[in-house]
């Protein structure tokens, strides 16, 4: 119950061809998704375990990914320790965490029990997918989930650093655990709310950190907006796979980091351009891999889908990968 290309990405096999997935691959840009969102609120689509699914499987009937990915969203962990949270149609929280008032938001046991149709969502969803599909959850990466909860409110780095090292992350850790339980590959950390990280809490304090989450196995981390020359460093740790951003060379990625697979990189935006200016760009991209070993990649985009997407490029997307590495 696996996707062999996927495997061999993980276990960094060398293959002709990588397995495709998205961040994002469920979702506004597909009609099959806003004919659901008629009939149901984006909270009922994540939190009743049978829509998820539905929701999940939607790209892999459409487009032939070969990896399937856990359809929720990474605020209801926040939502779980009390942070009262609506979507309206983007995210919005009625308080913010603060030095004052963080005792409320605390309990990691209810939170977990909160989130527990995530887990039933990916055992849902891997009954449904063929046998020859993979299946990968998700988390909020622990300074991306912080941003939320602290919103507009200043705090000190040590408070941040107490709150992360007693809620989030533990939080985060049982989470993963319960996923992957559930059937679940692979469970991504995706942590893309790093711009106001400094290099050296980032480097010194926040690396050590997500340190002990990969001690649970089969963990990638997707990170968008690293410090510069950051990436060295996260690549040093013991993930099942990282995934980057466009800003950040593939094919020297792929030289240096053989840990796991590598997850990436086309530009989100460039899936946007009138078709002849789309195709020049993702043949460009792909020139950049030529002679570059590709052992471990698995391909995919910068960041997530945007909802504007024309379908028809991303079933071009797809097979051109296909038929480019046959």
């Amino acid at each position: 119950m696996t996707n062999i290309k996927f495997e061999n990405a993980l276990n960094r096999v060398e293959q002709k061809c990588p397995p495709i997935w998205m961040m994002r691959q469920a979702g506004r840009y597909q009609s099959g998704y806003m004919d659901m969102k008629e009939k149901f609120t984006f909270e009922q689509m994540c939190k009743l375990p049978k829509l998820a699914s539905e929701v999940a499987m939607l790209p892999i009937k459409q487009f032939d990914f070969d990896i399937a990915i856990l359809f929720s969203d990474i605020l209801w962990h926040l939502e779980g320790l009390g942070f009262p949270l609506k979507f309206d149609p983007g995210p919005k929280f009625e308080t913010h965490l603060s030095e004052e008032n963080w005792e409320q938001y605390v309990d990691v046991g209810r939170a977990l029990k909160h989130i527990n149709f995530q887990s039933n969502a990916v055992e849902a969803t891997r009954e449904a997918l063929p046998h020859s599909k993979s299946l990968i959850g998700f988390v909020g990466g622990p300074w991306s989930l912080l941003n939320y909860a602290l919103g507009p409110n200043k705090v000190s780095n040590d408070f941040k650093s107490t709150y992360l090292r007693t809620v989030i992350i533990p939080l985060i850790k049982d989470s993963i655990r319960a996923q992957k339980l559930a059937g679940a590959e692979v469970v991504m950390i995706l942590d893309s709310g790093l711009e106001n990280i400094s290099k050296n809490y980032h480097d010194n304090i926040y690396l050590p950190m997500l340190q002990s989450i990969t001690d649970i196995g089969n963990v990638g981390y997707y990170t968008r907006g690293l410090p510069t020359n950051s990436l060295s460093k996260v690549k040093k740790m013991n993930w099942s796979g990282i995934g980057i951003d466009s800003t950040l060379d593939l094919p020297k990625t792929l030289n240096t980091y053989t840990n796991g697979f590598v997850q990436g990189n086309f530009n989100e935006a460039h899936m946007l351009l009138e078709r002849k200016l789309f195709e020049y760009e993702l043949d460009k991209w792909l020139e950049t891999l030529e002679g570059v070993n590709t052992t471990g990649w698995v391909c995919g985009l910068g960041h997530g889908i945007t909802k504007t997407t024309p379908t028809e490029h991303v079933t071009h997307f797809v097979e051109t990968i296909r038929n480019r590495f046959n």
